[in-house]
Order: structure tokens, then sequence, then C-alpha cells
């Protein structure tokens, strides 16, 4: 009998558990996955009324653009056009890094708590895992749309001067495609911290991106950060990522990595990594936070079904 089957619940078939997914083909996880993503997708734009739907997910990068920009301009002195470049490109990517890193997390808290769902996703015919990963997709493709209008306004209002023909188009492509799993990796660890929480659960995700923020390069260089912080962002993917795009982008710019008094610099010797180190800096480390939060989600989906903190509503 198949896993399909028995899932169904046909005559004679033994009781579901989820490992019996693990029979299921790469046609039915793939599946499993449009589906999820497909749903995270409407559960994010039709929540609310367009009007509604728009201000969260254009305004808000916007405004936050427009925030880090009147900071380097008044409160900083002003800044030359390198400067303002490398802020604005980075603030506009930050809306799809805390849509990927936060879109897992939230999801887990409201089927959970919100819409009482979670156990039922659970018992699904289909990977938890899977479905969770698809759910954090569709909140990054929603990130994706607020960070594009945001360049774009950039570029149309604020004077952010890109040059077409400069771009190493290879170099982005390829950032940004292997940027997408460290990501969302990172979003399912921290679903699987709020598998195992309790109160106060909703600010988990927005504290976290805020934590990355600061160790990542996103508004400001990591030479700036005492040299232990600074490990700490080397080691991490979104710091490469963000480094890929702007070196992509913005080649001969300045750089979020290297630098005067950078530990890269003290380190290597070189001002700044190169496109290929970049790449393979992307790679490894995404590979390894990827592993990690896979085999930690595990434990603690193993964890959460034996403790019965699934179909536990905290009331947070």
């Amino acid at each position: 009998m198949s896993a399909s089957e028995r899932a169904r619940g046909d005559p004679g078939a033994t009781p579901f558990v989820p490992s019996i997914v693990a029979e299921a083909g790469a046609g039915d996880t793939l599946r499993a996955f449009r589906t999820a993503a497909l749903l995270g997708w409407r559960v994010e734009s039709n929540w609310t009324d367009p009007a509604l739907f728009f201000i969260y997910t254009v305004a808000r990068p916007i405004a936050s653009l427009l925030l880090f920009v009147v900071m380097i301009q008044i409160v900083g002195g002003g800044a030359n056009d390198e400067i303002r470049a490398f802020v604005i490109l980075g603030s506009s990517l930050w809306a799809t890094l805390v849509a990927g890193i936060a879109g897992p997390a939230w999801s887990v808290l409201e089927d959970r708590e919100r819409y009482r769902m979670l156990k039922y996703l659970y018992l699904s015919p289909a990977s938890f895992l899977v479905l969770l990963v698809g759910r954090g997709v569709a909140r990054l493709a929603a990130g994706a749309i607020g960070t594009a209008i945001a360049l774009v306004f950039a570029v149309l209002v604020l004077g952010l001067r890109v040059d077409v023909a400069r771009v190493d188009w290879p170099l982005l492509l390829t950032t940004l495609l292997l940027g997408i799993p460290p990501i969302v990796a990172i979003g399912v660890l921290l679903g699987a911290v709020c598998l195992q929480t309790r109160q106060e659960s909703w600010s988990y995700p927005d504290a976290f991106a805020g934590s990355m923020f600061l160790v990542t390069g996103v508004v400001f260089p990591l030479a700036v950060l005492p040299d232990p912080v600074e490990v700490v962002g080397l080691l991490n993917p979104i710091t490469w990522w963000i480094a890929g795009v702007r070196q992509a982008v913005l080649p001969g710019g300045p750089t979020s990595v290297g630098g005067e008094g950078s530990l890269w610099t003290v380190v290597t010797g070189s001002a700044s990594p190169d496109a290929a180190t970049v790449v393979f800096a992307l790679f490894a480390t995404g590979a390894l936070i990827t592993l990690a939060a896979t085999a930690i989600f595990r434990l603690s989906e193993r964890r959460a079904r034996d403790q019965g903190l699934l179909d536990r509503t905290t009331g947070s």
C-alpha cells in the first residue's frame, strides 16, 4: 500500500504518522511546496484591503529608505554620492531580508495562535518543513517586490545612479540565487525557536532581524564594529549576500566587508574581497546555516510533537 493511500485513511490502512511522507517522491514534495507557497502568498496579499496591502508592502520600505537618507544627509552632516548609494542599496535590500527571515516564524505563530491550524497542517500528507519553507518563500517574494519598488523610487526620486552597462549581471544573478536558501533557512531556524516558546513570541522575529541589521553591513561597514562582532558578521551568509549585490550593482563603490581598519583587510591584506571570494563565502556560509537550520528544526519539531506544543495555544 502506498504512502498516499495510508495518508487518506483507506480501509485497512495503518494510522497516519508524519514519517510516512518520507516515502513521498520529489514530485509530491514539489507539489507540496507549490501549494504552501501559493497559500502563503494568498494569506500575505488577501489579509486586508488593497490599499493597506500596498502600504505594508511598498510604503514601508520606502519610508525606511527615506529615514536613512535623512539621517546621512542631516544628522551625519551630508554625504557624497558613493555613501548615499551604499546606504540606499543596503536599506532597500533590507525589506527582502526582513520578510525572508521573519516569514517562517510568523507563519508558525499565525497558524498556531491566530488561525489555530498548525496541528492540521502538521498532520497533512506533506513534510511540515516543506510547508514552512513554501510559506517563507511567499513572504520573501512579497519583500522582494518592496525592494524592487524602493530601488525604482531611489533612482527616480533620490538620484541613485546605477550604470546598467557597468552592472556585473552574472555576479548579481548568482548572488541573488545563492542568497535565497540561507535567508529562508535562518527564518526556519527562527521558526524552530517559536515552536518552543510561549508569551511574547511575536516580538522575536523583529528582534532577531534587528540583530542581523547590526552585524551584516546593511547601512555601515563591518569595520566600525569590534573584532568579535565583525567575526560574527563574516560568518553570516547575509553579509556576503549584501556585499555581493552591492559589488555587482555598484562596482568600485564602498565595501561593507573590507576597507581600512577592517578585520578582513588585516587578515587577508586585500582592501576588499573579489567576486569569486564573495560567491564562495556566500555558498559556504549559506550551506552551513542551511544544514544547521534543518537539523535544529527537526529536533524542535520532534520535541514539539512529543510535548504537545503543536496544538497548544499560548495566548500570546
